[in-house]
């Protein structure tokens, strides 16, 4: 009985988000915040008036906004601690 080789799906050769965010500094951080903010409020607009087509970027937003949250909280805890 011949094997099936399984195929090796690679991911996309990218920095992650987590990363790039450790990279701003705090204000950076919270202006990262804020536009993510604004970008979920805008699509809850379109979801609440059905102009979203995809809902998942709903999702994707708001877990961005907590990456970002938690970086920006290790931050100032290292800088707390620093201290």
């Amino acid at each position: 009985m011949a094997t099936r080789k399984k195929k090796e799906t690679a991911a996309p050769a990218k920095v992650t988000k987590a990363a790039a965010l450790r990279t701003k500094d705090v204000a950076g951080l919270e202006a990262e915040i804020k536009d993510l903010q604004k970008a979920h409020f805008g699509l809850r607009m379109q979801k609440a008036t059905q102009q979203l087509s995809n809902t998942s970027t709903l999702r994707v937003t708001r877990r961005d906004i907590a990456r970002a949250k938690t970086i920006l909280a290790q931050k100032q805890q290292e800088t707390q601690a620093a201290k």
